[in-house]
C-alpha cells in the first residue's frame, strides 16, 4: 500500500502543474464591445446592404487590354453636390498645423480642377471625407482621381472618418481605391466603422491611430420570412464581401467575425486584429505586385532596405505612438537609417508622399529620445 502511494503521488500533481501552466499563459485581451448606435444611429452608418441577393459569377483575373480594345467607360461628370462638411481637399499632409483644407461641395469637374490645381506642383493631395459611405463617397473618391490623374497628383491619401453606410458603394469605392495608389488614414479621433472597414482594406497603405470597429451586416428591404431565409440571403452578401477581401488583401476571416456580432453593437479591432487580418499597414496584396516593380525598377537593394524598413516600423512607430501625426514622424526619422528617400528612386521610398508635400510633423520625443535612436543606427540598417 505504501509503495501504491509512493507511485502514485506524481499522478496527483499533474492537475496542480496543468493549473500552473495555464496561469503562466498570457491572457487574451477581451474583445471591446460598445454600443453602434450611440453616436450616429443606423442613417449615418452601419453595414447595410441592399443590392439584390442572386449569386454573383466569379470575377476572372484582370487582364492587360488589348491594342484594338475599347476604351473603358467614361466617368460619370453629371452635377453632383456634396452635403456641407462632408468633404475638403489640401495639398499638406501636416493636418495638425495646416488643417484640412478647402471645403469639397460641388463634385463637377471644373470645381474638383481648381480645387486641386495648387496640388499640381507638389503631386501630392489629401482628400478629407467625414460622413456616410454611399454613392456620393463612390463619386468623390473617383472623381478625385480622374482629376488628379489629369494634373499629375500621383501621391493620394484618403483621411477618413465615417461610421459606415452601404456594403455595395463601399465595396464598389474600395475596388477603385485598389487600383488607384491610394493611402489611408485613420486619425486620432476619427473612426473606421461597419461598412468603411472594406474601404480601409482596399488602400495600398493603411495608417491607423483612431477606433475600428465591425458587426453584422443589415439587411434592408429583405422580404425573407424566416431565419433560414434571411441567413440564406445574407450567405450571398458574406459570399461577395469574402471574394472581396480576398482580392484586397485583407483575412477573409473579417467576414466571418462580423457575423458574430450584433447589428447594434460594435466589436472594436485591437492593434493585433489589425495586423492580423490585414487592415493596417502595407496591404499585402499591393506589396507582391510592388515588389516586382520595385525589383526592375530601383533594384534588389532598394526591396531589401524597404522590406527591413517596414519591419522596424511596424516594431518601433506602433507601439506608444497614439496620433498619426507622431506615427508618420516616428517613420520619417526611422527611414534615415535605411538610406531613404533613395537618390535614385526617390518617389518610390517610403513615406515619400511627405517629401512631395514639403512639410514633415516634429519629430516625436526630445533631444533625448533623437540621440537614444541615432545611437543605434549602424548596427540596425546592417540588419
Amino acid at each position: 500500500m505504501r509503495r501504491l502511494l509512493r507511485h502514485s503521488r506524481p499522478l496527483l500533481t499533474i492537475p496542480l502543474l496543468l493549473a500552473l501552466a495555464a496561469c503562466q499563459q498570457p491572457a487574451e485581451e477581451a474583445p471591446r464591445i460598445v454600443d453602434a448606435t450611440a453616436d450616429t444611429g443606423l442613417q449615418e452608418g452601419g453595414a447595410i446592404s441592399t443590392a439584390p441577393v442572386k449569386p454573383e459569377p466569379p470575377r476572372a483575373p484582370k487582364a492587360a487590354p488589348e491594342p484594338d480594345a475599347p476604351p473603358a467607360p467614361a466617368l460619370d461628370w453629371s452635377p453632383r453636390a456634396l452635403a456641407p462638411g462632408r468633404a475638403s481637399l489640401s495639398c499638406a499632409l501636416d493636418y495638425a498645423t495646416e488643417g484640412d483644407g478647402a471645403a469639397l461641395a460641388d463634385l463637377g469637374r471644373d470645381a474638383l480642377r481648381q480645387a486641386l490645381a495648387p496640388c499640381a506642383p507638389r503631386g501630392v493631395m489629401r482628400l478629407r471625407y467625414r460622413g456616410k459611405i454611399d454613392g456620393d463617397f463612390a463619386a468623390a473618391v473617383q472623381r478625385a482621381t480622374a482629376v488628379a490623374d489629369e494634373l499629375g497628383i500621383g501621391k493620394r491619401v484618403l483621411d477618413i472618418d465615417s461610421a459606415g453606410g452601404q456594403v455595395e458603394d463601399a465595396i464598389n469605392a474600395g475596388d477603385f481605391i485598389a487600383e488607384s495608389r491610394w493611402t489611408i488614414w485613420v486619425r486620432e479621433g476619427s473612426i473606421c466603422h461597419s461598412a468603411c472597414v472594406f474601404v480601409l482594406a482596399a488602400g495600398d497603405v493603411r495608417m491607423v491611430a483612431g477606433q475600428v470597429g465591425i458587426h453584422r451586416i443589415i439587411r434592408m428591404s429583405s422580404t425573407a420570412a424566416t431565419r433560414a431565409q434571411l441567413n440564406a440571403e445574407l450567405r450571398v452578401v458574406y459570399d461577395r464581401v469574402r471574394a472581396y477581401l480576398e482580392r484586397n488583401g485583407a483575412a477573409v476571416a473579417v467576414a466571418d467575425l462580423m457575423m458574430a456580432v450584433p447589428n447594434r453593437s460594435l466589436r472594436l479591432l485591437s492593434g493585433e486584429e489589425l495586423a492580423r487580418y490585414g487592415l493596417d499597414g502595407v496591404n499585402p496584396a499591393q506589396d507582391d505586385l510592388d515588389r516586382l516593380r520595385l525589383m526592375r525598377q530601383c533594384g534588389e537593394d532598394f526591396v531589401r532596405r524597404r522590406d527591413a524598413f517596414v519591419r522596424a516600423f511596424d516594431d518601433r512607430c506602433k507601439e506608444g505612438h497614439n496620433e498619426l501625426d507622431a506615427l508618420n514622424a516616428c517613420g520619417l526619422d526611422l527611414r534615415k537609417r535605411y538610406g531613404f528617400p533613395d537618390p535614385h528612386c526617390p518617389a518610390e521610398s517610403p513615406l515619400s508622399e511627405f517629401d512631395l508635400a514639403g512639410a514633415h510633423p516634429p519629430p516625436p520625443g526630445g533631444p533625448e529620445q533623437d540621440g537614444g535612436r541615432a545611437a543605434g543606427a549602424s548596427g540596425e540598417a546592417a540588419d
